[in-house]
């Protein structure tokens, strides 16, 4: 048998043809044991950035990266497992509290996280606001714990699908993140590595969102849906907007309480929405609901009965976690000043810079610009307007959070994250759109 040249392979891309089911086998175990020097794996990488793959290309990559390390197996646990994953947002604080509100409905929630970087925050690093909690279960702890509890959500593993690591340390430093076919099969690969039946994708589209455009976050959710189905998964994708800030809050412990909040049934409107909407998805999938409908009555009924808000301290507590705090959330960090900005103008608003104001929370402490950065988990900004909200001049805009003196420059900039109308824009609904079902 002749053996494959690697040389081949990058000039067949860059010929845009179609890369063999055995070529793509090939690549991803030389990045895994390191027989593929870097060099090359970025020429190919940029080929694809360039010709693109095609669904079955996407999906057999996704496929090979999943296997490039331990596929964790949640066969033991009985009934069906669910998996959520979000692209990624400014005040994105889903997981905790839609986590706890369907698997108080009965579902098995066995979800894997990861942390923030740059204007977009982590779900771990929101957990460990909370004290002593642990995102490093080992994989017989986090099997139990789902299948006692129905809810856990932990840190992924270091044998989980080490290529993307590899491949995505070498896109990051060679402009070739940006490529539909390499996101998604990295996203996908991580989710289908832990072994859930039904994944629901949460794909955000707008300014704070890695996708800016709704055409774009539909191809990249038609790209995942593509490579779930192919591999036997149930893949449902919500497109949902990221023009503003989810809910009201940014930063660690301010999204932590709005979370709880929100299983309390006193969370913010949109956010409330999303999290009923993809419960009902969720719930459907995992065939505990025949309809939406259905759905909707079961979520509303875990919120009202406080059998959601239990569950979100069954989670902590199972994982070590300050109970106190979930239960008096006074009791969670907190900042040392509270800033309010003001209004310098009358209108409606218009425009919230979502990634501006993610960048300023991380310029406080609240997120990492780099991976090495400490967290501080008291700092943050809580939102008083949305848009398409009437102001006055002097009005309340945002309460700043935070441990050390605020900048003119830094306050400028918040200034700037709000724009202003003369006339009432209707604001865009939360989830656009619905894709897979």
């Amino acid at each position: 048998m002749v053996r494959m040249r690697f040389l081949d392979i990058i000039e067949k891309k860059k010929n845009k043809l179609t890369l063999s089911d055995e070529e793509i086998q090939f690549w991803i175990d030389g990045v895994t044991d390191g027989t593929i020097p870097d060099y090359q794996t970025s020429a190919l990488l940029m080929a694809i950035v360039l010709n693109g793959m095609d669904d079955h290309e996407t999906a057999k990559l996704a496929e090979a990266m999943m296997n490039s390390g331990h596929v964790m197996d949640l066969s033991s646990i009985g009934g069906i497992k669910a998996d959520k994953h979000s692209t990624g947002g400014v005040g994105d604080k889903t997981s905790l509290a839609l986590g706890a509100m369907v698997a108080a409905c009965g579902l098995k929630v066995a979800k894997m996280s990861g942390r923030g970087l740059g204007h977009t925050g982590g779900t771990l690093d929101k957990l460990e606001s909370i004290r002593g909690f642990n995102c490093f279960l080992t994989e017989d702890q986090f099997k139990i714990q789902v299948q006692e509890i129905g809810l856990a959500i932990i840190g992924q593993t270091g044998d989980l699908v080490p290529a993307d690591k590899k491949l995505y340390a070498l896109r990051d430093v060679t402009a070739t993140v940006n490529s539909i076919p390499l996101i998604a099969s990295s996203i996908m690969s991580k989710k289908l590595a832990s072994g859930a039946n039904t994944i629901l994708l949460d794909v955000k589209y707008g300014e704070g969102a890695f996708m800016k455009t709704i055409e774009d976050a539909k191809i990249l959710a038609q790209a995942m849906i593509s490579i779930g189905k192919r591999l036997g998964r149930n893949t449902i994708a919500m497109i949902t907007d990221m023009d503003q800030p989810l809910g009201n809050t940014i930063g660690n412990a301010l999204e932590v309480q709005e979370a709880i909040e929100t299983v309390r049934g006193k969370g913010p409107k949109d956010f409330t929405e999303l999290c009923m909407r993809a419960g009902e998805i969720m719930l459907v999938q995992g065939q505990l609901a025949s309809t939406k409908e259905e759905a909707r009555r079961l979520l509303e009924e875990a919120v009202s009965s406080g059998r959601a808000f239990e569950k979100l301290a069954q989670m902590v507590q199972y994982q070590g976690g300050d109970l106190e705090q979930i239960k008096n959330t006074d009791l969670l960090p907190k900042a040392k000043y509270v800033t309010e900005i003001r209004s310098r103008e009358a209108g409606y608003i218009s425009r919230i810079h979502s990634m501006q104001l993610g960048i300023l929370a991380m310029k406080l402490g609240a997120g990492r610009a780099t991976k090495s950065d400490s967290i501080n988990y008291a700092v943050g900004l809580k939102m008083a307007v949305k848009k398409g909200d009437k102001v006055e001049e002097g009005d309340l805009l945002c309460r700043v959070y935070h441990d050390g003196d605020l900048t003119q420059d830094w306050l400028e900039d918040m200034y700037r994250s709000f724009q202003y109308s003369d006339d009432k824009q209707e604001p865009i609904p939360i989830v656009e759109a619905i894709l897979g079902e």
